[in-house]
């Protein structure tokens, strides 16, 4: 295994946790590292040491080596110094292919490693396979995903960030065996930056809701999305918004669905007073139910809904409100 070139997957932890958008890469990093005869390696950064057995489960789950780089400015998320740590421990001699999930932090982080690396990146993969020359395919989708752009890199090592939920989560093995590597590094805090306030320490998680209720321009004022939120209550759900919501900024950037927000997949949309713009559509048009409710017949969201309903949804939802309540 250390003779062969890597394919590196560059974790995020944060809440106490290894993001899960990590265990689907693992699942898609495995099979491609096989195919082009690669060891598989993850790299955490995190403020404490993790647990062996949280570690361990990288190994179970597809890695041939999991190393954990541990030092306290790592409690929040500052690009700069995250990239200035992870360079000193990347060997790009063996570096075939570095994924990174496209998370918030990930989006940020990795076009300053590709930058200092002085390599290509490709944003927002769906897909990803290795082609007959041995190379990475990447692909993603393009002008409002009306078409699938492949993309080869010319440059190693070849890098991407790959969109949560694109995968499925790796199969767990706990006969597998792999080695970890934990050490304590000096960093500097970045003194240019400065952190003016903790707003909360609860993540605003829509992607793994099994409902959610969303909002967009028909949705008035900031006040109305308690409205939303009580319906969302009764379902243990969570409410989302489109993008034109959050340029309003009536709600934060990280409950907005769409293209250039997050890919849901719940068992049950709501959608309330959202066009169905294709940015739109392309976050939410795999859950498994949907049901739009709009004052326009001729939304485009009415197309993507298995039950649409064309009405207000200042009447609608506190009816809806009443009957949920009461079954």
């Amino acid at each position: 295994m250390a003779d062969k070139n890597k394919l590196l997957i560059i974790a995020e932890y944060s809440q106490n946790r290894i993001h899960p958008v990590v265990f689907e890469l693992l699942n898609k990093g495995r099979k491609l590292a096989d195919k082009a005869d690669l060891s598989l390696s993850v790299l955490i950064a995190a403020a404490d040491n993790i647990e062996n057995k949280e570690l361990n489960e990288l190994i179970y789950h597809g890695a041939d080596e999991v190393q954990l780089i541990v030092n306290k400015n790592f409690s929040y998320p500052d690009e700069y110094l995250f990239k200035k740590a992870i360079l000193n421990f990347l060997d790009s001699k063996q570096l075939e292919i570095i994924l990174i999930g496209a998370t918030h932090f990930g989006r940020s982080l990795a076009p300053g490693l590709a930058a200092a690396m002085k390599t290509g990146l490709t944003a927002d993969c769906t897909e990803l396979e290795i082609a007959e020359d041995g190379s990475l395919l990447q692909i993603r989708p393009a002008f409002s995903e009306n078409i699938l752009a492949h993309i080869k890199s010319n440059t190693r090592p070849q890098m991407a960030t790959v969109r949560y939920q694109e995968f499925t989560r790796a199969v767990r093995d706990e006969s597998r065996k792999g080695k970890i590597s934990i050490e304590k590094i000096t960093l500097k805090e970045n003194k240019s930056l400065k952190k003016v306030e903790k707003i909360s320490d609860q993540k605003i998680n829509i992607t793994e809701a099994e409902v959610v209720v969303a909002g967009g321009s028909g949705v008035k004022t900031r006040e109305d999305f308690k409205m939303l939120q009580e319906l969302a209550d009764i379902f243990n759900g969570v409410v989302a918004v489109s993008r034109d919501i959050v340029d309003k900024g009536l709600m934060p950037r990280e409950s907005q669905v769409g293209y250039s927000g997050q890919r849901v997949k719940p068992k049950l949309y709501f959608a309330f007073g959202i066009s169905g713009a294709p940015q739109h559509l392309a976050g939410m048009k795999e859950s498994e139910t949907i049901i739009a409710v709009n004052t326009d017949p001729s939304a485009p969201i009415f197309k993507a809904a298995d039950y649409a309903i064309e009405g207000d949804l200042y009447e609608i939802i506190p009816e809806m409100i009443k009957k949920y309540k009461k079954s």
